[in-house]
Formats: C-alpha cells, sequence, structure tokens
C-alpha cells in the first residue's frame, strides 16, 4: 500500500534520514519505535507528503505521493496529531464532520451522507453523546477520540498518527491503542509512530525500529522488542519480560533500568 525507498532527509548540513526503506500492506500495524531526535517524526512528514526527501521516494500504491493532488491523497490518507486545538469553539459533531472535506467539492456543503458518515464514526467510537459539546471542554482522551473520529469520516485506507497517545493518562492511553488495534483488524492499515515499546508490543504487527536516522532492526514485535536492540535504540538497559495476566494469558512489557 505505501513504501518508502532509500530515502534521506537533511535540514541543511544535518542528515536525519539516511537511507530508509520498508512497506506496509492494508490492514497491516506498523510502528516506528525510536527515541526523541532519531527521526521518526521527520519520516512521517515525508510519507505524508509534507516534505519531499533529498533521495529516495514514497509511493501510496504505486504512485509518488509527491505528485499526487493533495485532496486525492486526502481520501486514501488521514493523519492524526499529536495535539489539535482548533482556533474556534466548533462542536465535536463539527469537528468530526470536517473529515469528509476531501470528498466534497469546493462550493458543496456537507450532504445528509456526509453528515450520516460522521455520526457513523462517532457512534463507531463511543463519543456520540459528545456531538453537540464544545469540542474545547473535552478532556485530552476525548478529544483524542474526536480526532479518530474525524480521521474515519475520511475513510481512508491508511491512518498515520505521531505520539497519538502522548500527555494522556493510562486509561485513556490503552483507550486510544485499543481503537486502533481493532481499526487494522477490520482492514485499515495503521501506521503510528512512538518511543513506548510497551505500546508497540500492545499494538503492532511489525515495527520498524530507528536509530539516528537509520533502521536498525525491522519484523514482528517480539523480534525487535529485544533487550539488546533496545539497548541499541535508547542508550540504556530495558529488561523485557512475560508476566501473567488473569485466564492464564500473559504480556511482555519492558522495565527501564536506570544505569546507577
Amino acid at each position: 500500500m505505501i513504501q518508502a525507498v532509500d530515502v534521506h532527509f537533511s535540514y541543511g548540513k544535518h542528515q536525519v534520514l539516511c537511507g530508509v526503506s520498508f512497506d506496509m500492506k492494508k490492514g497491516e500495524y506498523v510502528c516506528i519505535l525510536g527515541a526523541n531526535g532519531c527521526g521518526k517524526t521527520t519520516l512521517l512528514k515525508t510519507m505524508l507528503g509534507f516534505q519531499k526527501p533529498q533521495k529516495g521516494r514514497i509511493t501510496l500504491y504505486g504512485e509518488d505521493v509527491h505528485g499526487m493532488d493533495e485532496r486525492r491523497m486526502a481520501r486514501k490518507v488521514a493523519y492524526i496529531p499529536q495535539h489539535h486545538e482548533p482556533p474556534f469553539p466548533f462542536t465535536v459533531g463539527d469537528v468530526v464532520l470536517l473529515g469528509r472535506t476531501p470528498h466534497l467539492s469546493r462550493t458543496c456543503r456537507p450532504t445528509a451522507n456526509d453528515r450520516r458518515i460522521a455520526r457513523d464514526a462517532m457512534e463507531r467510537l463511543g463519543i456520540g453523546q459528545y456531538a453537540d459539546q464544545c469540542y474545547t471542554e473535552l478532556s485530552g482522551g476525548q478529544r483524542q477520540m474526536v480526532i479518530i473520529a474525524r480521521a474515519l469520516a475520511q475513510q481512508p485506507d491508511l491512518l498515520i498518527m505521531d505520539e497519538p497517545t502522548a500527555s494522556l493518562d493510562y486509561g485513556n492511553q490503552y483507550l486510544v491503542l485499543a481503537q486502533m488495534r481493532k481499526l487494522s483488524h477490520e482492514g485499515m492499515g495503521v501506521l503510528m509512530v512512538t518511543h513506548d515499546p510497551d505500546h508497540a508490543l500492545y499494538c503492532a504487527d511489525r515495527i520498524v525500529a530507528m536509530r539516528d536516522g537509520r533502521i536498525v532492526s525491522m519484523g514482528g514485535a517480539r523480534e525487535v522488542v529485544r533487550e539488546d536492540i533496545m539497548k541499541k535504540i535508547y542508550g540504556m538497559t530495558i529488561k523485557v519480560r512475560d508476566v501473567g495476566l488473569s485466564a492464564g494469558k500473559n504480556a511482555t512489557v519492558c522495565i527501564p533500568v536506570p544505569d546507577m
């Protein structure tokens, strides 16, 4: 579906991405994992077409994203940023309805069908009761669910997310991640940037681990989240352990061990 081929990018003389290559299929959940400053967000912006690589290319269904019309791109790809603060006190319903913009002509207003799609997206995420409430009055977790609903209203093939759980408490973090995992299981591609290996373990089919603008490991979650690789990308000891849960289930967790 989307593919990065030998992507290089620099800000002036500062090389940020160095020969990054990977692809993902429709319905796959891929996490780009790494420490702050490793190039994750720059790669994401390049894949969204916000900036063009100095070398290499990004393709969506075989077409270079930097040659695609923005509206056509938005019909295929939805972007969920870390934070979103609208300049006006829109209602939740209006924010979600904005997701239909790529499907409207420049002079056309939303139709009854557009409003139905927006309403269905809110109901799907359990936020329909907030439709008439002011977006800015919601909690951080509720706001993020609204932005996800807006993305669903676009009806994209791919969701691209930049640290979607930043600043959220534990409960809201995993509420958002669980919804993303559910969408992936229903056939939507999800590409998520994160610095938290526990989040990647929880939801990813594959992990792309980065350090200093390069991919250092790529594969299934348990293949990549290993103590030697975690040491390489975070520069500190991180223990990877299986813990027992209820009903005989297990989960893998990461435990940072500060060097004293």
